[in-house]
């Protein structure tokens, strides 16, 4: 055999599993047609995180408008953008030149399997035992008139400037998070959604008060709305819809959903079967062959297709590889959709815990009222809890610019099924957002 182990993608998904094996002994490649790291490290959650602080400061400050601050600081795009670019542009030839100093061999060009031990790269073939797929997904595009005037997040995520007017077909994580970006600098935003609400994995509660909030700030929402047309006029773009809607605009981002990328890898060629959702496998992450995995979004499944489950799972694969053979048990994970303030949740939903009042209570906690100096002013901040009929901590949603911190304080607190003689045991820094959540949440945890 060439390899111990072959890994189709460089993202999170695979580089955990690759870099654990490699210091176990094992000889290990990477193949990659695009950027060393993949879509997080180079054009998703790390690249938005990057663009995300100065956003967040600005919200803090004009709350603190008549409290100490006369005047807010106005975002200027293009050195935000510089410094985003500064930031993340290293990132792909650190991690490549990083690998190569591991031993890890990296093989340029696009991966296809054509047997259950072989992959062909660039014209060549190598063998392997094992064979760890972990291509990610990709933006579902529109096939409609003038789809090439459609952009996708990861163009969005390079433009030169803010523009003035901007269209967001889709109102899920991606378009709420980028319109409420635009809305901050004051730009003309409209969200076209074929759906009847925004958000829909996410609270209802929440979501309509960041709803409310963004039409505040100018966001015009139309929902029941299917995007027929995007056309060029002498002013810039019109938006077109079935039911007669033009909008005019400057820029149109698609953001209605992702789709797996199964295709062009040689999954024919060995039996896998694959569908837009991604591929299936089994309780150890194994395709319908057993010498190939699946790790990543690029997985059929039921979890959050999120940079830490695929960080998750490429851990455990990489333990199965070694002899571990526990089918995998994924914990609780949270997720958040960063807006200003931010939407996170975790385990048990508002919903299920509402349609199920025998086996779920909820306690709502207001915390930015209760919490008003920890927060910083943020008096809408609030949570909601979700215990089960013994009285744990199975799931929870937060509203609050704080919310992605909190959950993950939460999440621990749900996966270890607390209890407040162990949340005692604990002692917390002081004065912080963090503490005062956990003074207010230990009542209501079960006692022993």
């Amino acid at each position: 055999m060439d390899f111990d182990v072959i890994f189709i993608g460089s993202g999170h998904a695979n580089w955990h599993a690759a870099v654990t094996l490699k210091q176990a002994g094992k000889k290990v490649a990477i193949v990659e047609k695009d950027m060393v790291g993949g879509t997080c490290t180079n054009y998703g959650c790390d690249a938005k995180i990057a663009l995300d602080g100065p956003f967040q400061l600005v919200e803090q400050l004009n709350r603190f408008k008549g409290n100490g601050v006369k005047e807010t600081p106005a975002i200027n795009w293009p050195e935000l953008m510089a410094y985003k670019h500064q930031m993340i542009d290293p990132l792909a030839p650190s991690m490549d030149g990083l690998f190569g100093q591991m031993g890890i061999t990296m093989l340029k060009g696009s991966g296809v399997i054509t047997d259950a031990h072989t992959v062909m790269v660039a014209g060549e073939t190598y063998k392997t035992d094992y064979i760890v797929i972990g291509t990610g997904q990709r933006p579902a595009t529109l096939d409609i008139e003038g789809k090439e005037y459609v952009h996708d997040s990861r163009e969005f995520l390079d433009i030169p400037d803010m523009p003035k007017r901007l269209t967001f077909i889709g109102s899920g994580v991606i378009a709420m998070e980028f319109a409420a970006m635009a809305a901050t600098m004051g730009r003309e935003v409209h969200i076209v959604e074929f759906a009847d609400r925004a958000l829909g994995a996410f609270p209802k509660t929440y979501v309509d008060r960041l709803q409310a909030k963004l039409e505040q700030q100018g966001v015009v929402f139309h929902f029941n709305e299917a995007v027929t047309a995007v056309t060029k006029t002498e002013g810039g773009l019109t938006v077109t819809t079935k039911n007669g809607l033009n909008i005019e605009t400057d820029y149109v981002l698609g953001a209605t959903g992702r789709i797996a990328n199964v295709e062009n890898i040689g999954l024919e060629n060995v039996g896998i079967d694959a569908s837009r959702r991604g591929i299936k496998v089994n309780d150890h992450l194994q395709t319908s062959v057993a010498s190939i995995f699946a790790s990543g979004d690029v997985i059929d499944k039921t979890q959050p297709k999120l940079t830490p489950t695929a960080t998750f799972e490429s851990n455990y694969i990489a333990d199965v590889i070694l002899g571990n053979d526990q089918p995998i048990s994924y914990p609780a994970i949270p997720s958040v959709v960063f807006t200003m303030p931010r939407i996170s949740q975790v385990g048990v939903s508002v919903a299920t815990a509402t349609a199920n009042p025998d086996e779920y209570r909820t306690q709502v906690v207001p915390f930015g009222k209760q919490l008003a100096f920890e927060f910083k002013l943020a008096l809408g901040a609030e949570a909601t809890l979700v215990f089960d009929k013994t009285g744990y901590l199975v799931g929870a949603s937060v509203y609050a610019d704080d919310a992605d911190d909190l959950i993950n304080l939460i999440t621990m607190i749900i996966n270890g099924h607390f209890t407040q003689r162990q949340l005692n045991q604990q002692i917390f820094a002081f004065p912080s957002a963090t503490s005062g959540v956990i003074d207010l949440l230990r009542s209501l945890l079960p006692k022993d």
